[in-house]
């Protein structure tokens, strides 16, 4: 078990509750064991209580309600009847997407600025709880690399490279005064900086997801539907056709992968689904004739539950356009009968916060969506959709280019990865336990979550706090 170079553990020996101090410099102890938990793990609706798990290296080597076999070098952490979980996963985040939004990524930041910023959020997500992230659109590889090498702290990450769609898409940031020269897009600071890619015909489809593969995407991402917070796409745009998007499909196929799909409107979700796309993103338009064939194709969906926050009119990329306003009047109309399906028929539904933004943005964001998931939901579904759904959704990857193949994720069970979280409180009951907040903008700063007492990633422990 590796401990990342900038931290010092206080870590407690149930016996005698004496505090080790442990450094980078010396040599990591191989097992951890916690204690005395009542684990939530990631699938059933029930704590099991007076447990004890061991951590080997970086994989969950057993659980048990009876004392576990350790070796001399162990590492004991007495849970004191915490619960023990697993690490969240975001379903559909945007890392290296962090300015204001995108006029601002497109007009005013170099690839210096957002890489800098992207590794402050990836520290925010970890410390927040998040040890995987699935990144849907914006950035290659580079900071997955930097993170799995120990260069700067961060979650296990799973991207998509740059946005693939049309001129005047969801993937289209340029704005009216870009030169014409630019007009199809290949000279856009957002293609420049790899976070977009424009492709107007299935061959220019295939080349983006090639592209986006051969820099070290594990899966693709398509624009199919419009938007919202951008400027040249109704959100009733059907952006793609069948065939189209069956190109994308052909391509992701040949990597043994997937497309995930930003997809609104009812016809575009049934056309992603007959042409391949695993995962809907946002699938705002969901009903019984979508689930059923979600069902048929094995098929998932994330959405970003803030759509339906009384907060939305005050986000700054919707308030401060009054073409994004009329549009997020229109679809939250549109979209009433969402909450009502998603509860009658329970897809595969992965949690998502997508935030643009800076640390403080987000982590409001990320709070108040965690608390809007739960408060629309369930706490079960909501802890499962940010847990082991999810855990299932990144692995749609496939074996060759999955980075983290060796075990599963968002899960406590043998052989799993030793992502996990030690709580103050039960999240089945009280989901503000694991950072859900009722506010948004008007949310305080935080400094992480005060009841997430342990941290532990590919079993390193990154906080610990008891």
């Amino acid at each position: 078990m590796k401990i990342f170079k900038q931290c010092t553990l206080a870590l407690f020996v149930a016996t005698a509750f004496t505090t080790i101090s442990v450094s980078g410099a010396e040599k990591a102890v191989q097992q951890v064991l916690f204690k005395n938990v009542n684990i939530f793990n990631g699938i059933d609706n029930k704590l099991y209580k007076n447990s004890n798990v061991l951590v080997e290296d970086n994989l969950i080597k057993s659980i048990s309600t009876t004392d576990i076999i350790i070796n001399s070098k162990a590492v004991v952490i007495n849970g004191g009847g915490r619960t023990l979980m697993p690490g969240l996963i975001e379903g559909h985040g945007h890392l290296q997407m962090n300015g204001t939004g995108l006029a601002d990524i497109e007009n005013n930041r170099n690839w210096e600025e957002l890489a800098i910023r992207s590794t402050a959020r990836a520290k925010s997500a970890l410390m927040s709880g998040f040890t995987t992230w699935r990144d849907a659109g914006g950035m290659g590889a580079g900071l997955r690399k930097s993170i799995d090498a120990g260069v700067v702290m961060g979650p296990r990450i799973y991207s998509a490279g740059a946005f693939i769609g049309p001129t005047g898409s969801h993937a289209d940031f340029r704005n009216f005064t870009t030169p014409n020269e630019t007009f199809n897009g290949p000279q856009t600071a957002g293609a420049r900086l790899g976070v977009t890619c424009t492709a107007d015909s299935i061959g220019d489809i295939k080349a983006c997801g090639r592209q986006n593969f051969m820099q070290g995407a594990t899966q693709i991402k398509v624009m199919s539907s419009g938007g919202v917070a951008s400027a040249f796409d109704p959100w009733q745009l059907d952006a793609y056709s069948q065939a189209e998007l069956e190109a994308a499909v052909e391509v992701a196929d040949a990597y043994g992968s997937y497309v995930m799909s930003h997809a609104y409107s009812k016809k575009s979700l049934m056309r992603n689904l007959n042409a391949g796309v695993k995962t809907l993103e946002h699938a705002f338009m969901f009903d019984k004739e979508v689930n059923d064939l979600m069902k048929k194709k094995g098929a998932f969906m994330t959405t970003n539950m803030t759509a339906f926050s009384p907060y939305l009119t005050q986000i700054e990329a919707i308030s401060s356009s009054p073409a994004a306003s009329r549009k997020a009047e229109t679809a939250q109309a549109a979209f009433e009968d969402y909450l009502k399906n998603v509860n009658e028929y329970q897809p595969n539904l992965g949690f998502q916060v997508d935030c643009v933004g800076d640390v403080p943005t987000c982590e409001q964001q990320t709070d108040h969506s965690i608390y809007l998931t739960a408060q629309f939901l369930g706490n079960f579904y909501a802890l499962k959709s940010m847990t082991s759904t999810n855990g299932e959704m990144v692995k749609l990857s496939g074996e060759v280019l999955d980075p983290y193949f060796q075990g599963k994720l968002g899960v406590v069970v043998k052989g799993a990865y030793a992502d996990l979280l030690l709580i103050d409180g039960n999240p089945l009951e009280d989901i503000t336990v694991i950072g859900g907040n009722e506010k948004w903008f008007d949310a305080p700063a935080r400094d992480g979550i005060e009841t997430m007492r342990i941290i532990m990633k590919d079993g390193v422990i990154y906080k610990n706090t008891l």
